[in-house]
């Protein structure tokens, strides 16, 4: 069985991979891709919110600095 400790470090994990997708969906050769983009992004908030619904006394640590892709 898994504590809110490993679930908090898993939902961080997730979290910290938003910001590639926002890098992703503005890349305009990833254009055949941009729905799978958004419907992951759209996940990734459902995730992050229903953790913090489900335990209002944790955080879903915000990402790191936006990735360059340049």
């Amino acid at each position: 069985m898994m504590d809110v400790q490993d679930l908090q470090v898993r939902v961080d994990r997730v979290a910290s991979k938003r910001a590639l997708l926002l890098q992703f969906q503005i890349d305009p050769t990833l254009q055949s891709l941009s729905l799978d983009i958004e419907q992951a992004l759209l996940e990734m908030d459902d995730l992050m919110a229903e953790f913090g619904r489900t335990f209002p006394n944790e955080v879903v640590s915000p990402p790191t600095k936006p990735i360059d892709l340049a």
